[in-house]
């Protein structure tokens, strides 16, 4: 450890620090000034040259709003075309309706399983958050749940979807650790599912139990809630009324307009399901089918989140213009109107894009890197720690897996085998832990459900980790019976 290594671990510290206290000081900065102040002023303290450090700002933020941004605007107007047609209601109504609350959260932990196979992270919470927050709302409304509904359904899906993201190919992350470390495919994914569905359970429905009571308030934003859910009279028409908790942000009432009919629960179940086949058929032809193959460069462009969604949402936008009396005109207006409720969540997640960009090009994952190869340590071990520190120091789990791979990968040799596998798994998990400020999921989870920056912490950050934790004592503890 070097005085300039010991010098970027201190900046980034300081930079942490800074960042929480500027959102949650009596000043009260907005999340996303406060994300581009703390990252001109942490790659100015590391060194990086000026000239660089607006480029890694403009890199960082692009890129992220690139592979997040774009897909979460679709998301959010798929999710409004749902809501007006009254299709999330009527599914969510039949969720209630036919499962008791304890069964709920096992039922988003299946949905979210299923749906983060082929699915990001951020995409899959995009297209489950009309689901959760339709159910959520219902339980609301009947009462007697202890604590945030929202958190009970919510904190499920962040389980699984991020487990599978991080731990199981045919995620990019995953699968490019299989191919470093020379992996077999078959037992990687064999591994990868005894790991992940304990883990599954334990940081997923079990936790959510545990924490919803202890976050009563969490509760996400009126216009959010409207678009999402079709209520707030975001039409003009008025409905039934309903209490809602008198401390609770927004309205002491909320007013649920009629929904529009016409549209079939199968057409909206289809429309959520497209992104979904297409994400799958692009996993499966990039691990069976030969790269010189026209069928895979095809399957390969439609299953591009972005391409994905897109045809779910213009899938979305026809039945609904068919199957309701609503106008073109009437419709845009609504899409437009979905937009406006995710703004400030897009530059968020693209402030966050930054701070991650700049702590990659000044060095400061590099430090760590090199600070925990020093260790000495099982190498199952080692690869958790490295990933989970790359991860926590760039923002990214793709990067946190990519260079945890590159730095084991000679401590294992070509053999492949069990350790190889185990190491995947253990990599994946790694780079899952400690999610917090620089990472866009953090911010998606936050701002989504309405989180303070502490809310956000006892939900995404700790429910991450607490699936790393559980991800590396699976694959040790597999290890050892071996």
């Amino acid at each position: 450890m070097t005085a300039h290594t010991w010098w970027l671990l201190l900046i980034l510290t300081v930079a942490i620090a800074a960042l929480i206290y500027l959102i949650n000081s009596r000043l009260r900065v907005h999340p996303f000034v406060a994300l581009i102040v703390v990252t001109v002023g942490t790659g100015l303290a590391a060194g990086e040259p000026v000239a660089k450090l607006t480029e890694s700002i403009e890199e960082g933020a692009g890129g992220t709003l690139g592979d997040v941004g774009l897909t979460l605007a679709l998301g959010a107007m798929l999710g409004r075309l749902l809501s007006d047609s009254g299709a999330t209601d009527a599914i969510a109504r039949a969720l209630v309706d036919r499962s008791g609350t304890r069964r709920l959260p096992w039922l988003v932990t299946a949905a979210a399983f299923v749906i983060g196979v082929p699915m990001f992270f951020e995409v899959g919470l995009i297209v489950l958050l009309p689901l959760i927050f339709g159910v959520a709302r219902r339980l609301e409304a009947q009462g007697g749940t202890k604590g945030s509904p929202y958190v009970l359904l919510g904190v499920p899906a962040i389980a699984a979807l991020s487990t599978l993201h991080g731990m199981l190919p045919p995620h990019p992350g995953p699968l490019t650790a299989l191919t470093g470390l020379h992996a077999d495919l078959g037992l990687t994914l064999a591994v990868g599912l005894v790991c992940a569905i304990p883990t599954v359970i334990l940081a997923g429905p079990v936790y959510a139990r545990w924490i919803a009571p202890r976050l009563p308030d969490v509760r996400p934003d009126a216009s959010l809630m409207a678009q999402f859910t079709g209520t707030g009279g975001g039409n003009g028409t008025v409905g039934r009324v309903e209490r809602v908790r008198p401390d609770g942000p927004g309205a002491q009432v909320r007013t649920d307009a009629p929904p529009r009919t016409g549209v079939s629960v199968g057409l909206a179940v289809a429309s959520v399901l497209i992104p979904v086949a297409l994400m799958l058929l692009r996993t499966l032809a990039e691990t069976l089918l030969d790269e010189s193959s026209g069928l895979r460069a095809a399957l390969t462009f439609v299953g591009e989140p972005l391409v994905a969604m897109l045809a779910g949402f213009l899938f979305a936008l026809g039945v609904t213009l068919v199957g309701t009396s609503r106008s073109g005109e009437e419709t845009r207006t609504s899409l437009t109107d979905s937009l406006k409720s995710v703004a400030a969540i897009l530059l968020i997640i693209g402030g966050g894009g930054a701070f991650k960009q700049v702590l990659q090009d000044s060095g400061i994952g590099d430090a760590i890197a090199s600070a925990a190869k020093g260790a000495h340590l099982n190498v199952i071990l080692l690869g958790w720690l490295i990933a989970l520190l790359l991860s926590l120091t760039t923002g990214s789990a793709t990067v946190g897996i990519v260079s945890a791979t590159g730095i084991v990968a000679p401590l294992i040799g070509t053999g492949g085998g069990l350790e190889a596998s185990l190491l995947v798994v253990a990599i994946g998990a790694g780079s899952l832990g400690l999610n917090y400020v620089n990472h866009a999921g953090f911010w998606l989870v936050k701002e989504s459900f309405g989180m303070d920056l502490a809310q956000a912490t006892k939900t995404q950050t700790v429910v991450q980790t607490l699936v790393s934790v559980l991800g590396l004592v699976m694959a040790l503890l597999l290890s050892v019976l071996a």
